[in-house]
């Protein structure tokens, strides 16, 4: 039995069992990461002392009490934009590489709180700002599935270490697509939830009206668990939503008689790998032979979703980045002349280029004269976005598309062209602009052998209905995780 390769559930029933401890859990997510993260780049900080200590200090002996501490023992890894008190936090960008938070994120509280070790910081795409996690200043990472792929982004680092199996469960962001296209892309399944379900307090900000905090995991029962875990009220999160504490594990075992499925005709449309088109579909017939209703809907303003997010996520981005200038925290050019001159070097040695290409487009976006032509109009269509999918959800529970239009494509394929690489999110974006639920579950492997996602759409609050959707695609499905080195 290699205990790395096990579910979250799986690894909680031996340890109530007592046939483990976490310090073997601990130990096995180690050796697999000395074993192979030298050629993936999943993680930039691990903290294997700090994970070896936290096991020992449970009472191996003692039975664990799930109720309370629901994720016991559990080895997580957290996406390296998550506040972490005393643990470097450096969002993979060269201005903060030394930054040490004084506090926590509610969601690492939380984490904590349930009984979870964290295993280690996982690498991402600079600020969130990208689609491959080659926007790393610690390097690319890479896809377990196939090395010389990207493992998707920015959440790609806690992608690659569950498919990798080094953890057992990640959290990860979404601004645009940042869980469910990496998940789709390394055959791991990732939650974006409802904009305001989870807390962002402590979430190191890129565009705050659509960064969402969310679980990735090997299985939908997984990330279920870890979104019962991280989904809580939080008053230090002015958009955090009120609302009675929900267990999104008790109804995955309900079937899908009664549920209408949407399948939106602008999601299927020339540019669609066929591998993918062919995979999803494959599952929506299953979802109707399980005796889910399924019907083609249209979401006409989809086209506009990459034109309205890359003007509003990198105005909220220029604004958000303005206080990284070298004078309370992080990198500041020590050479400089002059205070300007300071401010200068700093932001132009301390950030990459997509984060500094953002930070222009966002300035340009918001300044005098270009207000109204750009943000303006964006964020109106950004509701008429909003109304496509109230409409659809009048008639569907859920809506199943892909999630990206490709499978992985290779390191450096589109480093060179922006809007191809934008273009990569074209499914997922206008989810996020809407602020509504969805998740990536594996639905197959294109000719290359790489794995295919299936996005789930639901309602705001509708998590339920997805985790249902997906937990019985995934029995149907049957998708095998590849497991390196095994």
């Amino acid at each position: 039995m290699k205990l790395a390769h096990l579910t979250i559930t799986q690894a909680q029933d031996l340890l109530l069992k007592g046939e483990i401890t976490p310090v073997d859990l601990v130990e096995a997510l180690i050796d697999r990461i000395n074993a192979y993260d030298e050629n993936i780049n999943a993680y930039i900080t691990v903290l294997g002392e700090e994970a070896l200590e936290q096991a020992r200090s449970m009472k191996d002996t003692q039975k664990p009490d799930l109720e309370k501490h629901p994720l016991y023992g559990i080895p997580i890894a957290v996406k390296d934009l998550i506040c972490t008190e005393g643990i470097k936090t450096t969002c993979a960008s060269r201005i903060l590489q030394t930054f040490v938070p004084p506090y926590n994120a509610t969601v690492f509280d939380a984490l904590k709180r349930a009984g979870a070790i964290i295993i280690g910081k996982t690498n991402m795409d600079e600020f969130a700002m990208g689609s491959s996690t080659e926007n790393s200043a610690m390097g690319v990472c890479r896809n377990p599935w196939d090395l010389d792929r990207i493992p998707g982004g920015s959440s790609g680092g806690s992608a690659a270490a569950l498919a990798a199996d080094m953890c057992f469960g990640a959290l990860g962001s979404d601004t645009g697509g940042s869980i469910r296209q990496p998940a789709s892309y390394c055959g791991v399944v990732g939650l974006k939830p409802t904009y305001g379900l989870v807390s962002r307090f402590g979430l190191v900000a890129f565009a705050s009206s659509l960064d969402q905090i969310g679980p990735m995991a090997k299985d939908v029962r997984d990330t279920a668990l870890l979104l019962n875990v991280i989904a809580t009220y939080d008053e230090r999160d002015s958009t955090s939503i009120p609302r009675e504490k929900m267990d999104y594990l008790k109804d995955l075992e309900e079937g899908l008689e009664g549920f209408t499925v949407g399948v939106p005709e602008e999601y299927f449309v020339g540019g669609i790998d066929a591998d993918v088109e062919n995979a999803v579909r494959g599952a929506i017939k299953l979802a109707e032979e399980m005796g889910a209703k399924v019907k083609k809907i249209s979401l006409p303003h989809t086209e506009y979703g990459v034109a309205v997010y890359y003007i509003i996520a990198p105005a909220e981005a220029s604004s958000n980045l303005a206080r990284y200038d070298g004078v309370k925290y992080g990198y500041r050019y020590e050479e400089a002349k002059s205070l300007m001159d300071m401010y200068c070097e700093t932001r132009s040695r301390g950030f990459g280029a997509e984060v500094k290409r953002r930070i222009m487009l966002g300035t340009y976006v918001l300044s005098a004269g270009y207000y109204d032509a750009y943000y303006k109009k964006a964020s109106q269509v950004r509701t008429l976005i909003k109304r496509d999918f109230d409409e659809a959800f009048k008639e569907c529970d859920v809506l199943i598309t892909p999630v990206a239009p490709t499978t992985a494509f290779k390191i450096g394929e589109k480093t060179d062209d922006p809007l191809q690489m934008y273009l990569t999110d074209i499914f997922t974006l206008p989810a996020s602009l809407a602020g509504i639920p969805g998740m990536s579950i594996p639905c197959g492997l294109d000719g290359n052998g790489m794995p295919i996602g299936l996005q789930i759409l639901a309602a705001h609050l509708n998590e339920s209905k997805i985790f249902r959707v997906a937990y019985n695609l995934e029995k149907a499905i049957g998708f095998e995780r590849k497991e390196l080195g095994s």
